[in-house]
């Protein structure tokens, strides 16, 4: 079997794709334009992408039959022209719940307990210079009590609400369909009552924009929203415009709908606010989480290889 991993990059220069050669006859590209891609792929059995997009402009033509995603979302791959063309897509679940939750939860702390100016205190030598014992403003406030809503309820979204109980939050989800363990309310309602947000949601038609100006402008003028999903199911310029008019407390970004966003980016200009933690779209990517993910890769080659194929998200 003959294997293209074509944006290797983007999974860490220090994961070894060694195992890979267990299953095949590998090509490894760290980085591949759009314009190079059909190229690339035209003699491969098996492609290996994170982000790259695949569609018939750069698949028709080729022998591909198996497209492996590096992730669980799998909305840059056109899947209903994949299966009419006789092409598996299969993606890789529940292996990054640990690290996008620790990362969730990073964020939480680290925007309510104002860490970007006490740490800024210390290592400036204002603290040193103060004489005074210890700094307690701004006011910072605890978790405790406080409301968390969850839009996603699903691996990533139980295992925050399991670490949003542990901080004493009440926990109110935003769902399709109502799970047995946990209060679950519709999307204005989640914005109206949550002190925090964090959204778990996979990009879709029905998720696209979901988190539009009008429901952001129902959120608490102190609430924080962190998004670790999709960019694009928000309103990035709303957001951006609510924390520059103090209508929200604070965010918590890791994915945006141009990666990497670029200047004119509406978080560009308040990627240095000391109420924004933005992050590299990085919460899924824990080494352990890679680790997990390369292995799931291989067993999907292999059960595609013997003819049950798992996994399979276009079937």
């Amino acid at each position: 079997m003959r294997i293209a991993v074509l944006d290797a990059a983007t999974l860490g220069s220090d994961l070894s794709l060694a195992p890979l050669d267990e299953v095949g006859d590998v090509t490894v590209w760290q980085t591949t334009a759009p314009d190079e891609v059909a190229a690339r792929v035209r003699e491969a059995d098996t492609v290996i992408i994170n982000k790259i997009r695949l569609n018939e402009s750069n698949l028709s033509g080729s022998r591909v039959r198996l497209i492996c995603v590096a992730a669980t979302g799998y909305d840059n791959i056109d899947t209903a022209w994949c299966r009419a063309h006789g092409i598996t897509v299969s993606n890789v679940v529940g292996y990054s719940t640990d690290s996008v939750a620790q990362l969730t939860a990073a964020m939480a702390l680290y925007l309510t307990n104002r860490l970007p100016e006490y740490t800024r205190t210390v290592r400036t030598g204002d603290y040193t210079r103060s004489g005074i014992a210890n700094k307690l403003s701004p006011a910072f406030h605890e978790l405790a009590g406080k409301t968390w809503g969850i839009a996603g309820y699903g691996n990533i979204g139980r295992k925050v609400a399991a670490i949003a109980r542990a901080l004493g939050c009440r926990v109110i989800a935003y769902k399709r369909t109502p799970a047995p363990d946990v209060e679950c309310v519709d999307l204005p309602s989640l914005c109206r009552e949550s002190d925090i947000i964090s959204v778990h949601l996979p990009l879709n038609s029905e998720t696209r924009g979901l988190f539009s100006r009008e429901m952001i402008s129902l959120m608490k003028p102190d609430a924080l929203f962190i998004n670790v999903a999709r960019g694009a199911v928000t309103d990035e310029q709303a957001l951006a415009d609510a924390v520059l008019e103090n209508r929200i407390g604070g965010l918590g970004i890791d994915v945006y709908t141009q990666e990497p966003f670029p200047e004119d980016h509406p978080f560009y200009a308040i990627r240095s606010d000391d109420r924004v933690c933005l992050t590299p779209h990085m919460a899924w990517g824990a080494l352990e989480a890679r680790q997990r993910c390369l292995q799931e890769i291989i067993l999907n080659i292999r059960a595609f290889e013997i003819g049950t194929p798992r996994n399979c998200v276009n079937i």
